[in-house]
């Protein structure tokens, strides 16, 4: 990568975005970063406090996802572009195709028109997520080695079933499409697990707050279901990006997980860190009983039948090798995040 060359990233105030600007800051890059609205300075602070203590520079545009021609002004004279930017929206939705697939699937199309106009761009890396990957985890069962890898697709999601994981593989099956059609850049596809690991803010929205959350308010105290996750630490997530961007011979899909844990391993890991502070769950409730009060709970029958039970493993060889990753210890990723959330105030005492 050329330092005298922007780097434009999408979605700078995200979770994930926000380790890549830090990366790149501290190694002397000028980051370029589109945010919904630059003059909210709280949102963006972090990342002016962190370009000051560094080597690079940032300069921020206002970009939304759903206006043509958004993104052409930040991405002049890049080489690169990291796209990350994408709704995470699994629950309290109104409309599944406004509210998380359109965004995900017109606001990378939006991207990759810009780069098709920006004769700079030499190379794109969208992040995308396993959930492209498989739609349910009974889908477990029809793999070769009992792992989900770079050649598996979600066939199975729809706008009615599981709408989050279909804008996923929705919008980075338009972002291949697109990339197919052309021969003056490439794409590169990051494929997270559920990402864990310290904020660079209080601010940050993830998934994986949301399942924490769950754990310390009482919600899954008399039991989780029994349901498992690909896991990986977000600084793992930003160094594949920045390795993806910059090693010339990277290609393709890369699955980024350290290994995967259970929802009740996930308790008992916080509990031996935390003690009995908070409601953390100590059982595992049988698929059965999900089957009669899923509904209830906010789980349907199909999602309890076709989810509950199933162990997912991942194979993140390719990302070892071909990007250098060295995985992280999943364990303490949950516990740092945990204990941000505290510091933080997003997660309150219990007990």
């Amino acid at each position: 990568m050329d330092k005298s060359k922007p780097i434009l990233v999408t979605g700078a105030t995200g979770y994930i975005a926000g380790w890549i600007i830090e990366r790149l800051l501290n190694q002397g890059y000028i980051v370029h970063a589109t945010v919904r609205d630059p003059s909210k300075k709280d949102k963006i602070q972090h990342l002016y406090d962190i370009a000051e203590k560094s080597s690079g520079q940032i300069h921020f545009f206002k970009a939304d996802l759903l206006q043509a021609g958004a993104f052409d002004e930040s991405m002049k004279g890049c080489e690169i572009v990291i796209h990350t930017a994408s709704p995470f929206v699994v629950t309290n939705y109104k409309d599944a195709v406004k509210d998380i697939i359109e965004p995900a699937v017109i606001g990378t199309e939006n991207v990759l028109n810009s780069v098709n106009r920006t004769e700079s761009v030499k190379r794109v890396v969208l992040t995308s997520s396993i959930a492209s990957t498989y739609g349910d985890a009974i889908e477990i069962l029809d793999t070769k080695n009992n792992e989900f890898d770079e050649s598996h697709w979600n066939n199975t999601s729809s706008e009615t079933h599981q709408p989050y994981p279909f804008s996923k593989v929705a919008a980075e099956r338009k972002a291949w499409e697109m990339a197919e059609q052309q021969n003056r850049w490439d794409l590169v596809c990051i494929n997270p697990a559920l990402v864990m690991g310290p904020s660079l803010t209080a601010n940050t929205q993830s998934g994986s707050v949301e399942v924490l959350q769950q754990f310390a308010n009482g919600m899954t105290l008399l039991g989780v279901p029994p349901m498992w996750n690909g896991i990986v630490d977000v600084r793992d997530v930003a160094d594949a990006h920045i390795q993806a961007a910059s090693n010339t011979n990277a290609k393709g899909r890369y699955i980024i997980s350290g290994g995967t844990l259970s929802l009740l391993e996930m308790g008992k890991i916080l509990r031996q860190n935390f003690g009995n502070r908070f409601p953390f769950p100590r059982n595992q409730l049988p698929k059965s009983a999900f089957k009669l009060f899923g509904p209830f709970a906010g789980f349907s029958r199909s999602f309890v039948e076709l989810n509950m039970g199933y162990p997912i493993y991942f194979n993140a060889q390719k990302s070892q090798q071909e990007l250098g990753i060295q995985y992280r210890d999943i364990e303490s990723s949950v516990v740092e995040h945990f204990q941000q959330l505290l510091d933080d105030g997003v997660v309150k005492k219990y007990l």
